[in-house]
């Protein structure tokens, strides 16, 4: 498809389109930079950055098929992280970075659906609520969608002009997606059922206008070296820079693994979506954050009647996708970025196509405007309430195992004694919960800290400080040989309450301030007393 489809292609109006592209750009920017830090890291992000604190020890990443995840996100985190700082803004920015680049990333596509739709691709995707709220989260899924994206404009770039440069966008989006996820095989494989789909449907109901494929511009010779620049990449990285061999073994195995995972019973499945065979969850998640990319749904279904061919491969792609992650039982809100963005695209091209058939109306035009910018603006608000507004409220169905913001009853005295003054970061402390992340993460400074079971407690409870279940607190007051300052405090919605103890020996200089907030003072097998009996204190 020309990409003067929608609007003539002049210099005014090219001009005017590289001007909108820098704005959308900047509001994407902002929406995924500004207080980046807001939200306490999410559990997989606690893993995630713990996984790096052990590459700066081993000296590469060493890669465990358990953990079904590539390895070169991690590369991503231990180069930002050894650049910035060890903070949870250096930790997040590759994936921001990487949501970012999707946005541009969209606005290419214009060469195959034109410079309006294009653009409306690039601002739906850039105010998502879903690709910018994981998209401010240290997590793979940013990265799939930028590895997709590629792959995707490189195929129909193969079809459209068969370029060297097509082919080497191709075999490195799919190489970057074989290097950061298991679920590539999911998207490749939906990715050539879509094509025999398109195919045989043709027959049926020919496209308008068809689209032969181009005569290949590339050499057997680049397909070789295609071939062993992505050998060489997941060799490298797969074998932890070659320290490692076995990752290469593991690379393999780790499917049969995710397999088991990906279609076994566990503890993300959304059974309340399920009716019948087909299970809505996805769905549901798009009519309550991301309407436009249901207008994309919607308009994919139209595109089984006559339409451009590629504008169709891309509808049975994303409808594909969209149907191969509801059969798949284990669900996480977070993949929801990679069903999402062919639909945005959609939405892009549905809004430009009414903007043509309803121009010959006198309302036409603005009826198509007031539509398009009702759906972005209810995605932008919706954007905006969910990351700087609810980001820790478990009502939301996007935040799925956050943190929350209670967790700095716990970090705050620690990390705030440890600024001023280095050597606390010796403290002994003792954390007995089943499921502690992000701490380690968070703590990783803090070189005497024990990490125990729920109900593994150590053989001397005498730790600087002290976390569990609220429910064994009388349990640890018991033992305790000192005065201890006491907090309760939730580390997720989904875990039951939980306690920390400081020692008021240690941490009685930070919790003299009044502005540090309210807690207890629990005296050694003797009585608890009020903050509100303490001198002092508020």
């Amino acid at each position: 498809m020309p990409s003067h489809r929608f609007f003539p292609l002049n210099k005014k109006l090219f001009s005017s389109a590289l001007l909108l592209e820098g704005l959308i750009l900047l509001i994407a920017a902002m929406a995924r930079l500004w207080d980046l830090d807001l939200k306490p890291p999410h559990f997989d992000e606690g893993i995630n950055g713990w996984f790096v604190d052990q590459m700066r020890g081993r000296g590469f990443y060493q890669y465990d098929p358990e953990n079904y995840h590539g390895p070169i996100y991690f590369y991503a985190l231990f180069v930002s992280l050894s650049l910035l700082g060890r903070n949870l803004w250096a930790l997040r920015l590759p994936a921001v970075l990487s949501s970012i680049g999707s946005v541009w990333l969209s606005f290419r596509f214009d060469r195959y659906f034109g410079r309006s739709a294009a653009l409306l691709a690039g601002l739906a995707l850039a105010v998502s609520p879903a690709s910018v709220f994981y998209g401010r989260y240290a997590i793979h899924e940013s990265w799939v969608v930028l590895s997709l994206l590629m792959t995707v404009w490189g195929l129909l770039g193969l079809w459209k002009e068969g370029t060297r440069r097509d082919l080497i966008v191709t075999a490195s989006g799919i190489t970057l997606l074989f290097l950061l996820k298991e679920t590539a095989v999911i998207h490749l494989a939906c990715l050539g059922i879509a094509m025999l789909t398109l195919i045989l449907w043709q027959r049926i109901i020919p496209s308008k206008p068809g689209f032969a494929p181009a005569i290949p511009k590339w050499s057997g010779r680049d397909i070789r070296n295609c071939s062993l620049f992505s050998l060489l990449a997941i060799a490298f990285f797969y074998s932890g820079t070659f320290f490692h061999w076995e990752g290469v073994s593991d690379f393999f195995k780790a499917y049969l693994k995710w397999f088991h995972t990906g279609t076994g019973e566990g503890g993300h499945i959304k059974a309340e979506y399920q009716v019948g065979f087909f299970n809505y969850y996805w769905i549901a998640l798009m009519g309550r954050y991301e309407w436009p990319s249901l207008l994309g749904l919607v308009y994919a279904l139209r595109l089984a009647w006559p339409a451009p061919a590629m504008m169709r491969y891309l509808a049975i792609y994303a409808v594909g996708g969209l149907l191969a992650y509801s059969i798949i039982p284990y669900k996480t809100p977070w993949c929801i970025i990679s069903i999402i963005w062919p639909f945005e695209i959609l939405f892009g091209c549905a809004v430009a196509e009414l903007w043509v058939k309803l121009s010959q109306f006198s309302w036409g035009r603005f009826t198509c405007v007031l539509c398009g910018a009702i759906l972005i603006g209810i995605s932008f608000g919706m954007m905006i309430k969910l990351n700087f507004r609810h980001f820790a409220d478990p009502s939301e169905p996007y935040v799925y195992v956050q943190t929350m913001p209670e967790i700095a009853r716990v970090t705050e005295p620690l990390l705030g004694m440890a600024e001023r003054d280095p050597r606390i970061h010796g403290v002994n402390g003792q954390i007995m919960l089943e499921s502690y992340y992000p701490l380690p993460w968070v703590l990783g400074d803090f070189h005497n800290i024990g990490y125990y079971g729920n109900d593994q407690f150590p053989a001397d409870l005498n730790g600087d400080f002290i976390v569990t279940l609220t429910s064994h607190e009388k349990k640890v007051e018991d033992l305790l040989t000192g005065s201890y300052f006491r907090r309760r405090f939730h580390l997720r919605d989904s875990m039951d309450e939980c306690t920390v103890w400081f020692r008021q020996s240690r941490f009685g200089e930070w919790f003299a301030d009044p502005k540090h907030g309210r807690f207890d003072l629990v005296m050694p097998h003797a009585s608890v007393t009020s903050d509100h009996d303490l001198p002092n204190k508020p």
